[in-house]
Order: C-alpha cells, then structure tokens, then sequence
C-alpha cells in the first residue's frame, strides 16, 4: 500500500478536500510510486499537472496532491474553463529517479482512467517526460511543439501572473503601471525567470531569490535584477512578493516578517492555511492575488492545446486574468472578506450553476 497511514485517516481527508477519486500507482519494475487525485469533474475532465518530488513522506505527498487537486477545479472555474480539477504527483527524485521507463508506466496509468484526467508538465517533470506520457496515452498535453503540442507552458504561465500583479499594483496605487516598482521574486524556474524578464522589460526593480546559488547570479546579470538570499527576503522593504517555488511561504511567521504590500506569484498553496492566513493578510492590509487566480495562464496554454486554438487565442485568454483578479478585489473589498474567500465564492457560483443546468439534461 502506498501511503503508510491509517486507512481511516486517509478517508478523513478525502472527505475533507470533497474528492472524487483518488487513485494510487505502484510498480515495482520501474520503481514508480504515484497518487493522481480527481477532485471534480463537474465542468469537464480533470486536468492537473504531474509534480515528481522527493517528499519526506507519503503523508506528504497524499496531502500535496489532494491539495493541487482542489485547487485546479477551482483555477479551471475561475478562468471561464470547461475543466475540472486534478492533480498527481510522483515521489521520488527528478534527478535521481526519473527513467523514460517510469513515465511511461505513469502513463498507463493515467490511460486506465480513460479520459477522466488529463496530465501536463510541473515540478520536476518537463515536456520530454509528457512526450513520454504520450507515448502511452493521448490525455497529456504540454508536449513539444515538434509533435504539434504547445511545449513549455511558463512563458503563458508568467504572463498571466504578471497581469495579475498589475492588477494588484492597480488596486493599491491607483494604475497598473510597475515601473519603479520593487518586486521580489523568490524561485526563478522556468516561469520565474520569465517572470523576471517581463518585469524588467517594465523597469520594475526585481530582487530574486533560488536555492540554487548559481542559477541565481546567471539570472541577475542577464536581466539586471538583484541577487538576495533566501534568509533575507522578508527583510527587504519592497512593493510586491512574488512567490514562484513551492507553496506555504506565507504562514503566521513569515506574515509577521513581511513588509511588502502585495503577494502575488506563481506557486500553488501559497497560504500554509488559506482560512486563517488570508484572514491575517486582510487584517494586516496585504493585497493578496490568490494563486489559483492569477497563476492559470499554464493551464489556459494546455487548455488551448486540447481545445486547437490559436497562439493569440491563448494570449486573450490570458490577459483575462487582468479581469479575473480585479473581481475578486472588488468582492474581497465589498464584503470584507479575504481574497481567498472572495475567490472561492466566484469560483464555487460558477460550479454550482453548471451543476443545476446538468441535473436538467
């Protein structure tokens, strides 16, 4: 059995998160160990990407996927798109423990589910491994564009998050403008260096952050920002926090730290608890952009793929993000209420209305 836990406490958070089905993958030929969680399928198919992380344990990795998995029915909602949620993660070691081998097996996986999930790129996975994946089973996107996918989703991922910030910046200063803006960007993957470039491209000052040391400083001389260690990144006195590694960075320490007053970046599950820490940001007078919101310009890109559109198609549906943020400021505004919360009204009104229009079929 995969996940080494009471039975009962893994249906308690299945419960919890309102999924749907969760299935988990083991092989033991290719050393594949696998959870792909289907939240909702009320819009449409599943669609989540496949994160492959060495997580402390399977604990860890069911409750990352559960919470990925949720948070993408509500992005596919909130982004107009006739998509339901889901997610999968492998554990293991990208860099270690990733053979062509493996992905393929965890293709077949998502083959059994015949089309109720489909898969793309995150974490530790690339759009050769989706290639992979292919190979097995045609509910994947993100693949290389030389066998007509739409290849690395991050350059639309970045765009939608970079709408996002301006609409933030908007809100806060009045226009949307970032030049002479601060903006600190901690993880610069893929889409956090496109992140950077676009920022820069803008005249923001952009102070960026990465655990690697070395990708850091090739990232600063190329875009002219600068390099800051990640011990150092709440003390700098700047207009925005970008967030774009891994979730959780805003929790009630680092709340009590930070001196920006925006967040807005592209990492999923930001807020370690999204109730109790969007609270404490509307308390404290943070501009928080929910993740899930500004953030769906990768899963527009793979959306787009499925659905045949055009590259400037895409690029419409992702400059809506511009949109899409400022109405969940204007309710947060109007109701008091967190950004999350506001987020998770406009996006659960949507999903209730397409349930009552179904029940009439």
């Amino acid at each position: 059995m995969l996940v080494q836990q009471p039975t009962d406490s893994i249906f308690t958070q299945l419960d919890t998160f309102g999924h749907k089905k969760v299935v988990f993958c083991s092989d033991p030929d290719t050393g594949l160990r696998a959870i792909i969680a289907i939240h909702d399928t009320t819009l449409g198919p599943a669609f989540g990407s496949t994160r492959m992380w060495a997580y402390k344990t399977e604990g860890d990795a069911l409750n990352d996927v559960l919470r990925l998995s949720k948070s993408m029915t509500y992005k596919c909602a909130i982004a107009g798109l006739n998509m339901g949620g889901g997610y999968s993660v492998i554990i293991g070691d990208a860099h270690k423990d990733k053979t062509e081998a493996l992905m393929r097996k965890f293709g077949r996986f998502v083959k059994n589910l015949n089309g109720e999930f489909i898969t793309s790129e995150d974490v530790g996975t690339n759009p050769r491994d989706m290639e992979y994946i292919r190979m097995e089973t045609q509910y994947v996107t993100g693949i290389p564009e030389s066998l007509g996918g739409s290849g690395d989703p991050s350059p639309i991922a970045a765009k939608g998050v970079y709408m996002g910030i301006k609409a933030c910046v908007r809100e806060q200063f009045g226009n949307d403008s970032l030049t002479g803006k601060s903006v600190i960007v901690q993880g610069i993957g893929h889409v956090g260096e496109n992140l950077v470039k676009l920022l820069r491209d803008e005249n923001a000052k952009v102070y960026i952050s990465d655990i690697n040391d070395e990708r850091t400083r090739q990232v600063s001389k190329k875009y002219g920002a600068e390099a800051v260690s990640n011990n150092s990144i709440f003390d700098i006195d700047a207009d925005i926090y970008s967030p774009c590694a891994l979730g959780a960075t805003i929790n009630t320490e680092t709340i009590k730290k930070i001196k920006c007053g925006i967040i807005a970046g592209s990492a999923n599950n930001q807020l370690q608890d999204e109730h109790v820490h969007g609270e404490m940001l509307l308390e404290k007078g943070i501009l928080f952009a929910p993740d899930y919101v500004i953030n769906a310009g990768g899963i527009i890109n793979c959306y787009s793929e499925l659905m045949g559109f055009s590259k400037k198609r895409t690029l419409q549906l992702t400059e809506n993000i511009y949109e899409a943020t400022r109405n969940v400021l204007k309710l947060s505004k109007l109701e008091n209420l967190s950004t999350t919360d506001a987020a998770n009204k406009i996006a659960e009104k949507r999903i209730a209305d397409i349930k009552k229009v179904k029940s009439t079929y």
